[in-house]
């Protein structure tokens, strides 16, 4: 094999990647191309990130530099030097966070008549409407605790909500700052409405912390509160599961639950003016450094104001509604079956309704004729319609079994809530493979037609979660070909049962071919750009960190293949270094939409008919070999058009794009000379659009009218200004 000429470590750093990616997030939430509400949801995900983030990847760092242990990354970051560098990233990147709230979000807000006030700023009739719901609402809920010989100091929860209070006796010549800690129960909304109207009717918002910082005294009557700032913290929330150890997992898992609100504390975030003493006290009870403490000027948790998303009605500062096409051929639930066993059916969410899948699953449930179904689930939504059909398939006696997969980060509480429900119905549910996660997309039902038997078959990118199919962009296909619904069957056998060495030729499923034959393709790839053939890569997926992946695809480029990589978060190679990766571009393209479709595109010039693949698949060592996963082949002409027509004008955007440098900064794109601008979503907005246009015409007219072809759709949209 050909030694790459490359630097010793060509690769950039996970975690420092990551952070560059929420820096990306950010840029959205400053970004006035938005409405402003959206922009406050982009910078609630700066939040949110951020906590997964310090509870996950940075836990992992301190343990690292705890144990003493040198372990140096592909690129060549020893945890010290890491540490150093993600919280002094970290720190900029809160600051420059609270400084978009203030600086842009709360003025645009307040532009738009909808204010966020400080307790000091509300009007007489506010702050006394405050001051009686502090006493009706809050006061007879909040507990006081008293740190002293007499009262250990409490076991503070994960990311929970408190209020650091130094008080003294005024009574006494001497400022003893006596310690208390007031938590905030989770039950009580962070941001309340004021419930008094102002002249000209602007809304009036005000955060819980502010309204219990004000009134605190309250709490220690015949005491002065010298100082009182809201704190939370941050704890490792990683599970640690032997899972060949436990007879039980589920409630091994539930256990684990409960630990993780104890685990080792990795972060302090508090509001500035707390009394210095008592933060150092407070950082000796729950074993932190100051290089540990994040200092806020402003509301703790943003993630917050997804809340106030929504208690704001104002369509008017959010993105206009998305209605998404749904084809006509399925809007009959009854002949769902003939549809799909007619033809191959492939949907682009959230352009495309997710609706079709629900209506899949629902008459599969009530048709006498289905025997069995089959269905994993990684993550879905509360009151999920997907886990209500099961449930109706179960009770009219249907064979129904669900792999549902309770080591889902961060859902673990939520799957293990929809698999008691299920196996309350009579349901077979399974957790998958020990040591592995189920995080394929997969649903098999079993119909009986005649005197056959016939496999229907869902695959797709995305979850089956009916809410965030509205919010990422997602591939779903359905299919009956025995070549892959017999493939599918196997991996459900595979999943439920036992199988060292199950067969796929058609499916990639990872940990058994995926990443070989991933390799194998690059290599391909590699092989015809040396023998003077056309060769390209086009990767669409969230990550790409792998690194024998990686090495390939260095090499891909330094025997002249093209290779165009539309990486969403992290991503380990560096583009655009001579001699290495000259040949491969780089891009990262966040919107209205979370970009989530995995889809890989191999030109396979040696037999005229590229590989095209989509699946649930992220080029990760995790995904590649310590998950289940299902990365399928597209080949109907149809839809091979048409996932290139996805993927080409991914590679036209010049709105959301940004270019990744050798140096690991992100640049925007420029439009050529003479233009437009052209934004991907908009335009498959814009698509979905008028094909529902279109199709409402034909049956407005009774079918005596032609449709508009696609084609031409297509072109008219790409021409038009974003």
């Amino acid at each position: 094999m050909t030694k790459i000429n490359t630097p010793r470590f060509p690769y950039f750093n996970r975690e420092l990647s990551w952070l560059a990616f929420n820096r990306r997030v950010l840029e959205q939430a400053e970004s006035e191309e938005y409405p402003v509400l959206e922009r406050m949801k982009f910078l609630a995900f700066v939040s949110s990130n951020l906590d997964e983030f310090f509870e996950i990847r940075v836990a992992g760092v301190l343990q690292q530099v705890k144990s003493g242990r040198i372990e140096r990354g592909p690129d060549g970051l020893g945890p010290k030097e890491l540490l150093r560098r993600i919280q002094s990233v970290c720190k900029r990147l809160v600051a420059d966070t609270y400084d978009c709230w203030d600086q842009k979000i709360v003025p645009g807000l307040k532009e738009s008549n909808v204010h966020f006030c400080g307790y000091d700023a509300l009007t007489r009739n506010e702050k006394k409407w405050v001051e009686t719901y502090f006493e009706e609402q809050i006061f007879p809920v909040l507990t006081p605790l008293a740190i002293d010989p007499a009262h250990p100091f409490p076991q503070l929860a994960n990311k929970a909500l408190y209020i650091l209070a130094s008080i003294d006796d005024p009574e006494t010549r001497i400022i003893e700052s006596l310690m208390a800690i007031i938590p905030i129960p989770r039950v009580l909304p962070r941001i309340i409405k004021v419930g008094v109207a102002r002249r000209g009717k602007p809304d009036v918002y005000i955060f819980l912390s502010d309204i219990v910082q004000r009134f605190i005294a309250r709490l220690f009557p015949g005491y002065r509160v010298s100082s009182a700032v809201p704190f939370r913290i941050t704890r490792n929330s990683d599970l640690y599961i032997d899972e060949e150890e436990v007879e039980n997992l589920l409630r091994k898992i539930e256990e684990e639950l409960m630990n993780m609100q104890k685990g080792a504390a990795v972060r302090l975030e508090i509001a500035k003016g707390a009394d210095p003493a008592l933060l150092q006290e407070l950082l000796d009870a729950i074993h932190l450094t100051p290089d540990n403490v994040y200092t806020i000027d402003g509301p703790l948790n943003l993630f917050r104001l997804m809340s106030a998303y929504d208690l704001i009605e104002r369509p008017d500062l959010k993105f206009p509604h998305h209605t998404p096409f749904h084809p006509k051929e399925l809007e009959n639930t009854e002949r769902i079956f003939d549809v799909i066993a007619a033809k191959d059916i492939l949907l682009h969410h959230p352009f495309d309704s997710f609706q079709p899948f629900v209506d899949f699953l629902n008459q599969a449930a009530t048709d006498p004729n289905v025997f069995a179904i089959k269905q994993t689930l990684y993550r879905t939504s509360g009151d999920s319609p997907i886990i209500k059909a099961l449930m109706e398939a179960s009770r009219r006696g249907k064979q129904v079994t669900v792999l549902v997969e309770i080591k889902a980060r961060f859902d673990e509480a939520n799957n293990i809530q929809w698999a008691r429900q299920l196996e309350d119905v009579g349901v077979h549910v399974v957790y998958g493979l020990v040591g592995l996660k189920t995080h394929c997309k997969s649903c098999m039902v079993v119909r009986r037609e005649g005197s056959t038997l016939r496999r229907y078959v869902h695959l797709g990118t995305g979850n089956y979660n009916p809410k965030t199919a509205r919010l990422y962009t997602d591939l779903s296909f359905f299919t009956t070909r025995e070549a892959i619904t017999q493939e599918v069957a196997g991996l459900f056998n595979t999943l439920t049962g036992f199988a060292l060495t199950p067969s796929f030729k058609k499916l990639l499923v990872a940990p058994f071919t995926l990443h070989s034959n991933i390799q194998k393709y690059i290599r391909a790839e590699t092989r015809n750009a040396r023998a003077g053939k056309q060769a390209r890569i086009i990767v669409q997926t969230n990550s790409l960190v792998d690194q024998e992946t990686i090495d390939n695809l260095y090499r891909a480029s330094q025997a002249g293949v093209k290779i165009d990589l539309i990486i969403r978060g992290i991503c380990n190679l560096v583009p655009n270094v001579k001699g290495v990766s000259e040949n491969i571009r780089v891009r990262s393209i966040l919107g209205r939409y979370l970009e989530h479709s995995r889809i890989f595109y191999f030109e396979n010039s040696s037999s005229n008919q590229p590989h095209i693949f989509a699946g649930s698949a992220d080029w990760m060592p995790r995904n590649f070999y310590r998950r289940i996963e299902a990365v399928f082949p597209i080949e109907e002409p149809e839809h091979r058009e048409r996932v290139m027509a996805i993927l080409e004008t991914y590679l036209k955007d010049t709105q959301h794009a940004r270019l990744l440098r050798a140096n690991g900064a992100y640049n925007s794109v420029t439009p050529k000379k003479g233009t437009y601008s052209v934004s991907a979503q908009s335009f498959f907005v814009k698509q979905a659009e008028a094909k529902r246009d279109a199709q409402m015409k034909e049956l407005e007219e009774d079918g005596k009218r032609e449709p508009i072809p696609k084609a031409t759709i297509d072109a008219k949209l790409l021409n038009q200004p974003s």
